[in-house]
C-alpha cells in the first residue's frame, strides 16, 4: 500500500560522515520506497555552504516524493540577527519554502508541521495552535481510507528511558488533538537515538485506548548519536498495508559497510484498533 523510508538529523557540516551519507543514499536506492521524509536538522549551524551540501545529498535520494520539515539547527543560533529577523530564510531557499505543508499521496495524507522556535526555545522547540489548527483542517480534508501521517522535527512524545529531554510544551494536547481527528503515526527526530512505539507508553491520553505511533529516527548521518545509539547511525523503512503499520529500523554497521535492519514493530492500523482473527479465519503468519 505505502513504503516510507524515514531519516533525519543528517548534520551537514563538521559532525557529517561522508561514508556514512553515502551508505544511505545506496540504502535507499535498494529500498525504492514510495516517499522519503527527513525530519529536520539538515545543517549543524544553518550555514550556506552546510546548506548547499544537504541540498545537493537530498538531490541525489531516489525521485519520489519527498516530505521534510525545519530543525532547531536549520535555524541561525549565533548569528542573532537572523535567528530575530530571517529564521528560516536560508532553510526555505535550499529545501523548501513552505515550513507547514501537505502530501497528498494515492492512500496517505502526510503533514508536515514546523516545531522549531527561533525566539523563545530554540532547542526544544514548541508546537503552537495554529500549527495544530492547520493539521486538523487538512486531515479533515483527507479520504476516508487515508492513513494519516504527520511531522515534526521535536518529539512529542520521549522515550520512556530516555529522561534527558524535555518534551515541547503543549505537546500533550496536540497529541490529544491528532488522535481525534485519526493521526495514526507521527514521525520525528532530535534524540539522535531512534524510539519506535506508541503515545500511550508515556501519556495515556483522553482515549487511553489506542494511542498514535510514535517513530523517532536517530541521526542518519552524523557523529552526534545519543543515549544507546552513541556514535551510532540509524533510518526507519517503514511499511502500511490495510492491516498493519511494520516498521524496522536499520543501523549503520562499519564491518558490513552499509546498514542493515536490527529490529522490526508491527502495530495494528487504527481501523483494526487491535490484531483479531477476521471473519474468513485466523490471522496469516505474515501479518504477525
Amino acid at each position: 500500500m505505502l513504503t516510507l523510508m524515514h531519516i533525519s538529523d543528517l548534520h551537514f557540516g563538521p559532525y557529517y560522515l561522508p561514508h556514512v551519507g553515502e551508505a544511505a543514499l545506496k540504502a535507499a536506492e535498494a529500498l525504492q520506497p514510495d516517499v522519503i521524509v527527513a525530519s529536520g536538522d539538515f545543517t549543524q549551524r544553518a550555514k550556506i555552504r552546510e546548506y548547499e551540501a544537504a541540498r545537493e545529498y537530498l538531490d541525489r535520494l531516489p525521485r519520489v516524493p519527498l516530505v521534510v520539515c525545519p530543525g532547531n539547527h536549520d535555524v541561525p543560533l549565533y548569528r542573532v540577527w537572523e535567528r530575530l529577523f530571517t529564521p528560516h530564510e536560508l532553510y526555505q531557499k535550499y529545501i523548501t519554502p513552505e515550513l507547514n505543508y501537505t502530501t497528498t499521496l494515492e492512500h496517505a495524507t502526510i503533514v508536515s508541521l514546523d516545531s522549531t522556535s527561533p525566539l523563545r526555545a530554540i532547542t526544544n522547540g514548541r508546537i503552537r495552535e495554529s500549527a495544530i489548527e492547520y493539521a486538523r483542517r487538512e486531515f479533515r480534508k483527507a479520504p476516508a481510507d487515508h492513513v494519516r501521517i504527520l511531522v515534526a522535527h521535536h518529539h512529542f512524545s520521549p522515550a520512556p528511558d530516555y529522561e534527558k529531554s524535555s518534551v515541547m510544551p503543549n505537546s500533550r494536547r496536540a497529541l490529544d488533538a491528532f488522535e481525534q481527528i485519526g493521526v495514526e503515526m507521527i514521525l520525528g527526530g532530535h534524540l539522535h537515538r531512534a524510539y519506535i512505539g506508541n503515545s500511550l507508553d508515556v501519556y495515556p491520553g483522553k482515549d487511553r485506548q489506542h494511542g498514535i505511533v510514535i517513530v523517532q529516527s536517530g541521526t542518519t548521518t552524523s557523529r552526534r548519536g545519543r543515549a544507546r545509539e552513541k556514535e551510532k547511525n540509524s533510518f526507519n523503512w517503514i511499511r502500511v498495508t490495510e492491516e498493519a503499520i511494520r516498521i524496522t529500523h536499520y543501523m549503520y554497521f562499519q564491518d558490513a559497510e552499509g546498514f542493515a535492519p536490527v529490529s522490526r514493530h508491527i502495530f495494528p492500523r487504527a481501523s483494526r484498533r487491535y490484531f483479531s482473527d477476521p471473519p474468513g479465519g485466523p490471522v496469516t503468519p505474515e501479518l504477525w
